[in-house]
């Protein structure tokens, strides 16, 4: 029987995981991160729960699709978990390199590989096929299993015209669905937009009128792995005879990686370093920088705000944001625009220009790759509820009148799915849930953390600092109350009383409680609570401090 069960992508954008298994044997397909939301004080990415990995599952391998952080950004915390390679293809393995170097895991086994060729793992068969996306080297998966063959799509649109030449292979989907595909696992994306998502030549356009008209220094910010984009901006720069720098640790990375791996190519002497920037003319110069969703850290962020140590706004400058927003980052980027705005630059974005397309098919591309592989079962990935649904429901709309219909699975994260010789079901639910990563404290953040930092934040901070005598327990001197993030009305005389209630506190306690420091510290914490939920309605983080004297 086979067994696949999606950890993270079935029910949220990002966080793209599954598993499928046969016996003793399990594979994972992807490992994605998932971007936090602010209330999230602190949290810096969020990653699929691996306690099913952990439950006496022996992971032989992990398949990477492609290299968006959506997909690859939990693999360090995957990896050791895994008692195989790590196969993907020569730029997905490149971008994940340093994530395995920074967790001390670079001794992994990686083993690169192309379109057409296959991989055997137990009693999995892996064909990787060639699909177009926002970014160079991206594969779908047949995996061929004792129960029948499963097609997982990974992130794809149909590009006609792609940037490098290497087309999405439509022909081996037809051939695989003449030959029968168990089950089919599709990308969900952009189900909710009508017709064909454009080609990455689309954006040339719009992007040549902005070299013709823009006056001073030019900036794009983009994601720094839309390398396709970075190409078609070079190639206009070269043909504007403007010079390239770019800004930012992503897109500096990324763009050596591309080259030195021969996706980006760059003629002789069009390239400088940022801290060049200052010496060439405004019109001379084409910045290519991070910060499309307004990160606070990123370049253009810096850039907007004059923090930025060599790239500075004038008034005759062009600013392009070419990405779409992350649902959740619009505010982050109007506050950007407005920065940018206020030091005179010229904004353009998606909705004045046409300067970004989607890397995802539209709902037309993904009722073509329904209809090319004819699957006995569907089931839809990589998307919200709604989106998941909506594939559904245009699946049946693909289906209608075939015979045998094509079964259609809607599921979520941590269901169950079996596949044997009596059909397919959802037969149960698997512990699935969010990791919450803190990149500075390099580990987890527990619920208890977050509850804290909530807290903190919402509610604000008392420090009661008490001084008592160590061999008697009096209390020396008045105590002192600090404060912070509370603010209330005649705040200084309600701290005022609170000092005066720790001394009656201290003074009523037995010497026993006086001399322990566990015992008074709570005790005061308790007291003081009470006092200000009593007094203002507030419940700040009460955290005594004792000095013994």
């Amino acid at each position: 029987m086979l067994e696949v069960v999606p950890l993270g992508g079935l029910g949220e954008f990002g966080m793209n995981m599954l598993a499928l298994t046969w016996d003793e044997t399990t594979i994972v397909v992807d490992a994605g991160v998932m971007f936090p939301d602010p209330e999230l004080l602190g949290v810096d990415r969020i990653i699929p729960d691996m306690t099913y990995l952990q439950q006496n599952r022996r992971v032989a391998a992990l398949v990477l699709t492609h290299g968006h952080e959506d997909h690859i950004g939990a693999v360090p915390h995957v990896v050791p978990l895994v008692h195989g390679p790590i196969y993907a293809t020569p730029l997905t393995l490149a971008l994940v390199q340093p994530k395995l170097q920074e967790h001390g895991l670079d001794g992994h086994e990686c083993v690169p590989i192309r379109p057409h060729q296959r991989v055997t793992i137990g009693p999995f068969e892996i064909e990787f096929i060639r699909v177009t996306h926002s970014m160079p080297d991206c594969v779908a998966l047949a995996i061929r299993t004792p129960a029948g063959v499963v097609v997982h799509t990974g992130d794809f649109k149909i590009d006609q015209t792609p940037i490098d030449g290497e087309h999405f292979d439509v022909h081996r989907f037809a051939q695989l669905g003449a030959e029968g595909v168990l089950a089919l696992f599709a990308d969900s994306t952009n189900i909710d937009r009508r017709g064909f998502t454009g080609s990455e030549r689309e954006v040339i356009e719009a992007f040549e009128e902005i070299f013709t008209s823009a006056t001073g220094k030019l900036i794009v910010a983009a994601f720094a792995s839309s390398i396709y984009r970075m190409q078609i901006l070079v190639d206009l720069a070269t043909q504007f005879d403007r010079k390239v720098a770019f800004v930012g640790r992503g897109m500096i990375e990324n763009s050596q990686i591309a080259q030195r791996l021969g996706y980006l190519s760059i003629p002789a002497g069009v390239q400088i370093r940022d801290s060049d920037v200052p010496t060439y003319p405004s019109q001379d110069v084409l910045c290519l920088a991070t910060g499309s969703q307004g990160e606070p850290q990123a370049a253009l962020s810096r850039i907007a705000i004059h923090d930025h140590r060599f790239v500075k706004i004038g008034d005759d400058d062009t600013v392009v944001i070419s990405a779409r927003a992350i649902p959740g980052n619009e505010k982050a980027i109007g506050r950007v625009i407005n920065h940018l705005a206020r030091r005179g630059a010229d904004v353009i974005h998606e909705g004045i220009k046409h300067v970004h397309v989607s890397g995802h098919g539209s709902e037309e591309e993904l009722k073509l790759m329904l209809s090319l592989v004819r699957p006995r079962y569907f089931v839809p990935v990589h998307g919200e509820y709604r989106q998941l649904s909506q594939h559904a429901r245009v699946a049946n709309r693909v289906f209608a009148g075939r015979d045998p219909r094509p079964e259609i699975l809607l599921a979520e994260d941590g269901d169950v799915l079996h596949f044997d010789e009596h059909g397919a079901r959802i037969a149960g639910k698997a512990p699935v849930g969010r990791v919450l990563i803190d990149d500075t404290r390099t580990g987890e953040v527990g619920d208890e953390v977050l509850r804290d930092r909530r807290h903190l934040a919402e509610e604000g901070l008392v420090v009661p600092v008490v001084a008592i005598n160590k061999q008697t327990g009096a209390l020396e001197g008045t105590p002192d109350i600090i404060a912070r993030g509370f603010v209330m009305e005649d705040s200084e005389a309600l701290l005022a009383e609170g000092a005066r209630l720790l001394s009656d506190v201290i003074d009523q306690a037995s010497v026993e409680e006086r001399t322990d420091q566990g015992l008074i510290k709570e005790k005061l914490r308790i007291e003081l609570r009470r006092f200000f939920r009593k007094r203002s309605g507030r419940r700040p983080f009460v955290l005594p401090v004792i000095m013994e004297i």
